[in-house]
């Protein structure tokens, strides 16, 4: 890496959920949606792209916005959202983005002739006849689509949306379309990308049908992405616990997946029984082999809500075809431990939780818990974002730094509050430092006794009041 990269990996006033990453040629792409901070709904902006070139994912441009939400004609104005977009090549050596807008159960597809657009409209999926993909009666809800080229040059559509709760029902008959917990559905494109070639199939069982599938408890909810790595297909989706990226593999595009596990949690979920130490939400992402390394692309929330939603990106350990859980840190696609003697946003937190603990991002308040966010409202640069409303019990966690011959911690903050600030190396682990807090904005440093290296760093603030930490910086002997 040629620059230090942290989580999120985009400029933190970005805001790209549902991330799908796509190497084409001599550059990794990452297609999402675009919310905005401080959004009322989800993806209320218009689709924007960036890249890195595969040999420096700290490097990452941004080409702004490559298709807009009025070039689709089928869109409402305004008030339209564009939601969770793939892209692939066609047969004709163009690129194919697919994406949904709002409930209307149709999928539009645009195209450009590079990835990285502009992209213009193309038409929207249909069956042979004419008839809208999504719009027989009692159609499944065409939701989220994934789209795989495969390698004999066949076009594979993915879909589905599985929810339980009642109030989508309401969603449903409001927007005349039919939703149940089913599981995804995959079909076969013809070479035009428009036009479906076979009928849809079930592919990932839903909450409805998972009963001895060896998908109990990881049902298919949303979010279909597909990849084909060493031969074999996976499958990689968002199961119904939400937070949770999961993964299918099979020797087909179409049929006879196995459930594999956990990729990615954007609540520090990995397993069975785990408490979350991040206030969690929906989660949509992919995985994508850059170079010789495998890298897991999902979200998270900010803001106290599920509208101001992040990319974050892991490495992924895969052996054997296997690939093995991430957990979610501060150093990410950086992939070694953060350098000292740099100044970091204390946005780039991976654990954070109050008193109460970690809920899910809907059930939160400014009022009584902490959440990550940042000053003034939605823009393109002057990034600060930090942790607010630091109570009494919070705890705020960074995973990983170089310790080695670190000396002190610098923090800044701001609020009125009155207490100490501990910081150790493990979540509930004994000081190694500890910050007086007084009634005042301003800068403190503590010196660090006892580090190992690397180590996470944690800070939990005991006393009255209320603060905000806007960065950190640990310092090394020589500063």
């Amino acid at each position: 890496m040629k620059h230090v990269v942290t989580n999120p990996y985009l400029p933190s006033w970005e805001y790209v959920p549902d991330g799908e990453p796509h190497v084409f040629g001599d550059r990794l792409y990452l297609f999402g949606s675009h919310d905005r901070f401080g959004g009322k709904v989800y993806c209320e902006n218009d689709y924007v792209l960036w890249s890195a070139p595969v040999e420096d994912l700290s490097d990452w441009h941004c080409y702004g916005i490559i298709y807009r939400r009025e070039q689709d004609p089928h869109c409402k104005g305004k008030d339209s959202h564009m939601w969770a977009p793939d892209v692939t090549k066609g047969p004709d050596g163009r690129f194919y983005m697919y994406y949904g807008t709002d409930f209307d159960n149709r999928i539009g597809v645009a195209v450009a002739s590079t990835p990285e657009g502009p992209y213009s409209f193309y038409g929207e999926v249909r069956y042979s006849d004419g008839t809208r993909y999504g719009g027989r009666p009692g159609e499944l809800l065409r939701f989220d689509p994934g789209v795989l080229a495969d390698d004999d040059g066949k076009i594979w559509l993915y879909t589905g949306f599985c929810p339980t709760d009642p109030w989508f029902q309401t969603i449903a008959k409001k927007n005349n379309v039919t939703i149940a917990a089913a599981g995804s559905q995959v079909a076969e494109l013809g070479e035009d990308m428009l036009t479906i070639k076979t009928e849809p199939v079930f592919l990932l069982p839903g909450k409805d049908n998972a009963v001895g599938t060896g998908f109990e408890g990881h049902e298919f909810y949303e979010a279909s992405s597909m990849r084909k790595f060493d031969g074999k297909y996976y499958a990689i989706y968002s199961s119904f616990l939400s937070h949770e990226l999961a993964w299918a593999v099979s020797d087909y595009p179409n049929k006879e997946f196995c459930f594999g596990g956990t990729l990615h949690s954007n609540g520090n979920v990995l397993a069975p029984g785990q408490r979350p130490t991040y206030f969690w939400g929906n989660n949509h992402g992919s995985v994508e082999k850059v170079g010789e390394n495998y890298y897991v692309f999902g979200h998270r929330q900010t803001n106290c809500h599920e509208c101001s939603r992040q990319g974050v990106a892991e490495w992924l350990n895969f052996e054997n075809g296997r690939f093995f859980p991430a957990e979610m840190t501060s150093q990410g696609l950086y992939g070694k431990p953060l350098p000292m003697d740099v100044t970091y946003e204390a946005g780039i937190a991976c654990v954070l939780y109050g008193k109460q603990g970690a809920v899910k991002t809907t059930q939160t308040n400014r009022f009584s818990y902490p959440y990550i966010t940042q000053d003034g409202t939605d823009r393109e640069n002057n990034p600060n974002q930090h942790v607010a409303n630091i109570r009494n019990g919070t705890v705020i966690g960074y995973r990983y730094f170089d310790l080695s011959g670190a000396e002190s911690v610098t923090v800044t903050l701001r609020g009125l509050a009155h207490g100490k600030l501990l910081i150790s190396t493990e979540e509930n682990g004994m000081p190694i430092a500890e910050i007086p807090i007084s009634f005042a904005s301003y800068q403190a440093t503590a010196r660090l006794n006892a580090v190992c290296t690397p180590s996470a760093l944690f800070f939990r603030y005991e006393g009255i009041g209320h603060l905000d930490l806007l960065n950190i910086r640990i310092n090394s002997k020589e500063t």
